[in-house]
């Protein structure tokens, strides 16, 4: 199913796409021709897109952008210029964190795969994900600061939280911009490769999620968001395992373990 679209390219489109097996779906930001600028309709778009991943049977989830070199500029300044202070608040600050809250709130891991140059919302919209397998040549920033304001969708708090309270000072009072290599170094993306050996990272990358048994994969990124919330680890621990010993999957895996097999899983 796709998420809802507008038939204007110059507006952009967010659709969902499913793997043959069900096993990865793919939410895919189209606006190419405006370098995927962020505007209120596509982050609605973002928000149904992500219900509809949630409510698959997909195992993993990437994010992708249109286009080439170029993976999202960020808002559309255009979109916003002109809203009042209420406005601002109200509407788009909501909106773009419902949005990025959502795709972090999802039970699947994700991957933003981030081929190109990742700026402001651009690169709060990875942060919002799991993962990050970026293109060396790619880079990232918060510039907003250049433009009179401040990051808007979280950028402040997720990159504070991946690569330090002074990096994250650097990051957006200098307007620093930083190559995909750089963006690894500081822990805000995963792993970094030449753009023509992108996808096989990202091959890789899905195969190690998707080796793993699916129920316990979901489990353990919500135990882990929990515990950087501050949630007690002992009590939901007990009730993740108590959960994972009911699946088929850990039976499955323990029968593997003892066969010297690999284990065959299948979301139960």
């Amino acid at each position: 199913m796709n998420a809802p679209a507008t038939t204007a390219q110059n507006l952009g489109t967010v659709t969902v796409q499913h793997s043959p097996d069900g096993h990865k779906a793919t939410i895919l930001i189209d606006r190419a021709t405006k370098l995927n600028a962020l505007t209120l309709q596509l982050l609605n778009e973002l928000e149904a897109a992500v219900r509809d991943v949630d409510a698959s049977t997909a195992r993993l989830v990437l994010v992708r952008t249109a286009g080439e070199k170029v993976f999202c500029v960020g808002a559309d300044i255009n979109h916003f210029a002109d809203l009042s202070a209420a406005g601002m608040w109200r509407d788009w600050i909501a909106t773009g964190h419902r949005a990025f809250d959502a795709l972090a709130g999802l039970r699947q891991p994700s991957i933003a795969v981030v081929d190109g140059l990742a700026f402001g919302g651009g690169l709060e919209l990875a942060l919002a994900c799991d993962f990050r397998v970026i293109a060396r040549e790619a880079k990232v920033a918060l510039p907003e600061t250049g433009l009179g304001t401040v990051p808007g969708w979280g950028g402040t708090e997720r990159v504070t939280e991946l690569a330090g309270r002074a990096r994250a000072k650097e990051l957006v009072l200098t307007r620093r911009q930083l190559t995909g290599d750089e963006a690894v170094a500081w822990g805000l993306a995963t792993a970094a490769a030449p753009r023509s050996a992108l996808e096989d990272a990202v091959a890789g990358l899905s195969g190690e999620l998707l080796a793993g048994a699916p129920v316990a994969v979901q489990l353990g990124k919500q135990l882990i968001d929990a515990a950087a919330d501050g949630a007690p680890s002992k009590v939901l621990e007990a009730l993740a395992g108590g959960l994972a010993a009911a699946t088929a999957d850990l039976a499955e895996g323990v029968a593997a373990f003892r066969g010297k097999r690999t284990a065959r899983f299948t979301d139960n």
